[in-house]
């Protein structure tokens, strides 16, 4: 090395032992505390400790809403206490308009949206397995879904009368296209080195669809489909609401001019149990098929 490069080495070096002189020692940084295992981030809790806190988190509401009743500080007109709400219940039970009205809901939603999941899925797998696809329906899709389907109310009355098609079309329109592009985000995720191997290992495009997008994906498809039940149900109450003889919110909107809110109250908890069983089903079916699932 010439002596001129030697300098410059030496210079260099000097300047960067003169920078480390003048450095700030690093803030010595305490130990990490031991967090209890029901505070650590994504980390699996004691089962006893699970099902204490789904039972507090169903029965702290129960408790104030018993409180708030009991004390009087609320009319019983406005806030019938739990037990009117279940004696009201099992009189709707008895005489068999219960479940009048929570068949005719229920009818509504298996049709109304059902006919949305035959649609979105497969439009969403499409959508999320080929570029033409996505760039044939996405912009009309993300343009239509910010519409407010009950925007949408008085033309289906206008066309389609008010019989039930009004209602299964309004469930159709508030459900189909979300579901659609949640699907297709689902797609999406499928990882492209296992398409990439699958076509390496002979698989044609058809078997890896049906065989590698589509078992990958499944789970998060019915994840998609659980979100969306939930909003199904809000708009058949809206549905019924407008214009029905029969149903669950036809109910409450009796009970409303009447002022029988522990009727209001009861229809409430059983539209929130059934929603309830839908989704623990849906979570069940969904663990169930996606095991093979990391």
């Amino acid at each position: 090395m010439s002596p001129l490069a030697n300098h410059v080495t030496e210079r260099a070096a000097g300047e960067l032992r003169t920078r480390r002189e003048n450095w700030r020692p690093l803030p010595r940084r305490r130990p990490p505390r031991r967090v209890p295992a029901v505070l650590a981030i994504r980390a699996p809790i004691p089962k006893p400790w699970r099902w204490t806190l789904i039972v507090l988190s169903l029965a702290i509401p129960l408790v104030v809403w018993t409180a708030l009743s009991a004390s009087g500080a609320v009319s019983p007109t406005f806030l019938p206490s739990p037990r009117a709400v279940l004696a009201t219940g099992l009189e709707m039970a008895r005489t068999g308009e219960l479940f009048t009205d929570l068949w005719a809901t229920l009818r509504r939603i298996l049709y109304g949206f059902g006919i949305a999941v035959l649609i979105s899925v497969p439009l969403g797998i499409a959508m999320g397995t080929f570029q033409a696809a996505q760039s044939l329906f996405e912009p009309l899709i993300g343009l239509v879904r910010y519409l407010p389907a009950v925007a949408f109310i008085p033309l289906l009355l206008i066309w389609l009368g008010t019989d039930e098609a009004p209602k299964v079309a309004l469930l159709v329109l508030g459900t189909v296209f979300f579901n659609t592009v949640m699907t297709a985000d689902v797609v999406r995720t499928v990882p492209r080195a296992i398409i990439d191997v699958s076509y390496t290992l002979g698989a044609r495009r058809g078997e890896v669809l049906r065989k590698v997008i589509v078992p990958y994906a499944l789970p998060g498809i019915i994840d998609a489909i659980r979100v969306n039940a939930a909003a199904a149900w809000n708009f058949v109450v809206v549905a019924e609401l407008v214009a029905s003889t029969t149903g669950l919110g036809r109910r409450i909107v009796q009970a409303q001019r009447f002022l029988q809110t522990s009727k209001i109250f009861a229809v409430l908890v059983v539209i929130a149990v059934l929603g309830v069983v839908i989704d623990v089903a849906l979570r069940l079916l969904r663990n169930r098929v996606g095991r093979w699932v990391g």
